[in-house]
């Protein structure tokens, strides 16, 4: 790891977010968490400060650029640089047919899954070249590599958030500046308790089938847990990730192998 290294992690109040941030705290990094309820990041700022860690929390809504620079101007003036951002604020979206989902609805699911990474990393690079390092990851999904039926708007952000990654990494790399994105399998939490509920209810068949059903596409017959990503996360932001650019890592328990 390089040392006295400062995170923005937006969408950190909870789940995998909230573990990205304990995780790159035990790493030694300093911790800006960025989210938009205040609660939850106060709990995630324990989490940190409980690992001897520093933590600053801004309510930021990714999809508000004015928001957005607010967060790094901050970030900026209390902890000198940032080094590695993490795009993980995230929304899943309706589950509904295409022909079902109104004009509001796919619009907010990409404001926040790929409009949210762009205002962040359009924000942060400036300081990154400056310094001449940065290590970007943005959090996309299974979901950016194959279809998921009735889960348009998810899956159109999350595709073109690998597209985003793979472009953005061929522009500034000569800066020193490394970007890839991990595509976790379903994540265990209440974000995807509620994706398996919306979907029984859509299709008529029970929880605990629809459930079954996601965990039997992985070799391994399960989910994926939060820290799986997090640790993932650490590793690309560390120097063992050096040569490490433009890539999309599947931590899927199996689900996807390419």
């Amino acid at each position: 790891m390089q040392q006295d290294s400062t995170a923005l992690v937006t969408g950190g109040g909870r789940g995998i977010g909230q573990a990205i941030c304990v995780e790159l705290a035990q790493c030694g990094a300093d911790i800006v968490i960025a989210d938009l309820n205040a609660d939850e990041m106060q709990e995630t700022v324990e989490l940190v400060e409980a690992e001897n860690g520093r933590a600053r929390a801004l309510e930021t809504d990714v999809t508000d650029l004015d928001s957005v620079e607010s967060t790094v101007e901050t970030a900026l003036e209390e902890f000198g640089n940032v080094e590695w951002l993490v795009n993980n604020a995230g929304i899943a979206g309706p589950t509904a047919p295409c022909e079902s989902i109104d004009a509001d609805e796919w619009d907010a699911t990409l404001d926040v899954n790929l409009r949210g990474a762009f205002y962040t990393c359009r924000t942060l690079l400036p300081s990154m070249k400056r310094q001449s390092y940065g290590r970007i990851v943005n959090i996309s999904s299974v979901t950016g590599k194959r279809p998921l039926t009735q889960r348009t708007p998810y899956a159109a952000a999350k595709m073109g958030l690998i597209g985003f990654t793979r472009t953005l990494a061929a522009e500034v790399g000569d800066h020193d500046i490394n970007v890839n994105a991990i595509c976790p399998g379903s994540v265990d939490g209440p974000r995807i308790r509620r994706v398996f509920e919306e979907k029984a209810e859509a299709t008529g068949r029970s929880y605990e089938a629809v459930r079954s059903d996601a965990e039997n596409q992985s070799p391994r017959h399960e989910l994926v847990n939060r820290e799986d990503v997090a640790n993932t996360v650490a590793f690309l932001c560390s120097t063992d990730a050096d040569r490490m650019t433009g890539q999309d890592l599947n931590v899927s328990a199996g689900k996807v192998m390419y």
